[in-house]
C-alpha cells in the first residue's frame, strides 16, 4: 500500500543562530488548512536536523506545502493540511478550459 504523504527533507546545512521560542517547548502543530472542513494531519520527523525545510505532498489529492525548520525544540512536529479531493471531484474540464 503506497504512503499517503511524501515528506522530503531539504537541508540548508546551517545550524540555528537564534534561541528557540519558549512558548513551544514541545514543537509546533501547524495548521495550513485555511478553515477547510476536510483535512489530513501528517506527523513530521521532530526535531529537524538543523535549518532547512520539509516538502510535504499528499499523494492522493496533490496538495503540497513547505514547512521550514531550524533544528530546535520549537520546530513543527505536525501539519494539518486541507484536502483537495472535493475540488478535484467537482472540477469539470469543459468549464475550466
Amino acid at each position: 500500500m503506497p504512503q499517503q504523504f511524501q515528506i522530503e527533507w531539504n537541508d540548508s546545512g546551517r545550524e540555528p543562530q537564534c534561541p528557540p521560542n519558549p512558548d513551544y517547548p514541545n514543537g509546533i502543530d501547524l495548521d495550513a488548512s485555511q478553515g477547510e472542513e476536510t483535512t489530513c494531519t501528517v506527523e513530521l520527523p521532530y526535531p529537524a536536523q538543523r535549518c532547512g525545510f520539509y516538502l510535504i505532498t499528499c499523494t492522493l489529492c496533490g496538495f503540497t506545502m513547505i514547512a521550514t525548520t531550524a533544528g530546535r525544540i520549537d520546530d513543527p512536529k505536525s501539519v494539518k493540511l486541507p484536502c483537495k479531493m472535493k475540488s478535484l471531484r467537482e472540477w469539470k474540464p469543459e468549464a475550466n478550459a
